[in-house]
């Protein structure tokens, strides 16, 4: 599997607004987002906006920084192929 990110402007209705695509393979699963100063102790950590398919998860981590996001999409994804 090949992770791709391109950075993006989202719209969130809040401060949130730096962002990047993930593509599995060509195919959008998430959407990242660094959390503003307005998340306090939690600030520069990338959150998981949205995800598509099987990253469409009720609650997902917080990440550290974008290598972190992408670990574990990538662990989220190749685990959840090998049950389907």
């Amino acid at each position: 599997m090949s992770l791709h990110l391109q950075p993006v402007h989202v719209a969130t209705g809040s401060e949130d607004g730096d962002g990047q695509l993930v593509f599995a393979d060509d195919f959008l699963v998430a959407v990242l987002v660094r959390l503003s100063d307005q998340h306090g102790a939690d600030v520069g950590l990338w959150f998981l906006e949205a995800g598509f398919g099987l990253t469409s998860v009720a609650r997902a981590p917080l990440f550290f920084d974008l290598d972190a996001a992408q670990d574990w999409i990538e662990g989220y994804l190749s685990s959840k192929r090998g049950s389907a």
